[in-house]
């Protein structure tokens, strides 16, 4: 038995022990990360810089705090361009009755959805095409979102100063369920486990990561790789645009956004795994060896050490010092679920816990780890049928 157990430990570790250090490549640049955006006043070259496209399909119970927080972006937008797909909820109605406030908002319906096209990228290239040549950047905007006063100010000018041309931010979630407490920073850490932190530059094209809800390019770099064309039949248009972006030889950034820009994304634990997780594996934008190595890491240091700690609580005595295979598991897997935790301090800014009814769920949220992984599985397995409303052949 004890031979059987050593033999087991040994394949478990050589499975384990390589991304392990992938892992630890990756979280050791957080502390060299870029600060995240504040928020900033516009000073007047910014005077009509911006363009805003907004596609909204049916989100008229989530759409206000993101017309009001775009209403109080100063003058360097220039044009909020929201492009309704037919909405049938009172979607529009809502952004008529902001235009009659701010005739900056302008409403426009996207043609009807060609083959090949995902919904989302199809609006956002409608849009794209619509807006001002003036304007010298383009500013992509989910109606989920909640803009603080200052983030297209604070967003253009890091963009500026950095040099980039493209950068998109990660956001501050809000949490309001339980279950979500639980389930989402199980399936956020899928994406952190991945790629390096939000303020480090990505090495190669195939390891940049984007986030659509607040995604800021240059008008002239669009122009050049022809709007969302690239992206068109991507369900994660954003990671695949700014990848295409980035293989061209432009500059790509993704920043921390959690102190100028909210995200309230899905209702609870069931939307969040059906919708958000759908989406997590980035196959659309990934060649299939970067999605298996990415699911290999995750199994290995996310999926594994809970399942491998919680057996060897119940089939042998636990915490040996003795130096064996066996023994090492233990120590390299109770290792990894330190770091787990201790990357939890890490994320907690990225959360707003003030309406929550379970915040205190999250700090138990590497319990969801096995599932969070299971469900990145799924995601690259399947290709979604449905999408926001939407049915796909």
């Amino acid at each position: 038995m004890q031979e059987l157990l050593s033999g087991i430990s040994l394949l478990i570790l050589v499975f384990q022990v390589p991304a392990v250090f992938v892992l630890l490549s990756r979280l050791l640049k957080g502390p060299f990360r870029q600060p995240p955006i504040q928020p900033q006043s516009p000073t007047p070259e910014l005077l009509g810089n911006v363009s805003v496209v907004v596609p909204t399909l049916n989100e008229v119970e989530r759409i206000s705090p993101l017309l009001t927080g775009l209403s109080k972006q100063s003058y360097e937008v220039r044009e909020i361009i929201v492009v309704d797909s037919n909405s049938q909820d009172g979607t529009r109605d809502l952004v008529k009755a902001t235009i009659e406030k701010d005739p900056r908002f302008r409403l426009i319906t996207d043609d009807p959805l060609p083959k090949n096209w995902v919904g989302r990228p199809w609006a956002l290239h409608n849009g794209f095409l619509s807006t001002s040549a003036a304007s010298e950047w383009f500013l992509g905007m989910d109606a989920d979102t909640q803009p603080a006063p200052g983030l297209v100010a604070g967003l253009v000018k890091t963009a500026s100063a950095l040099d980039y041309d493209l950068v998109s931010l990660s956001p501050q979630f809000i949490l309001q369920y339980p279950g979500e407490s639980l389930l989402q920073p199980a399936l956020l850490m899928t994406l952190l486990y991945r790629f390096d932190p939000a303020g480090v530059n990505a090495q190669s094209s195939e390891r940049v990561m984007a986030n659509g809800q607040c995604f800021l390019c240059r008008r002239s770099v669009l122009e050049k790789v022809n709007g969302y064309t690239s992206a068109k039949s991507s369900f994660c248009d954003d990671v695949t645009l700014a990848r295409q972006i980035a293989a061209t030889g432009f500059k790509v950034g993704f920043l921390d956004g959690a102190k100028v820009l909210k995200v309230r994304m899905y209702e609870g634990a069931a939307e969040t795994w059906k919708e958000w997780g759908r989406s997590l594996d980035l196959k659309d934008a990934s060649s299939r060896a970067q999605t298996w190595g990415d699911l290999w890491l995750l199994t290995s240091v996310q999926g594994l050490p809970l399942i491998v700690v919680l057996l060897f609580l119940f089939l042998s005595s636990p915490f040996s010092f003795s130096p064996s295979f066996p023994s090492f598991l233990l120590w390299l897997n109770l290792f990894l679920i330190l770091i787990r935790f201790l990357m939890l301090l890490a994320i907690a800014p990225s959360y707003d816990f003030t309406q929550n009814k379970g915040g205190w769920l999250f700090w138990l949220s590497p319990i969801a780890d096995p599932l969070a992984v299971l469900r990145i599985f799924l995601s690259a397995l399947r290709t979604p049928r449905q999408w926001r409303g939407r049915e796909y052949g």
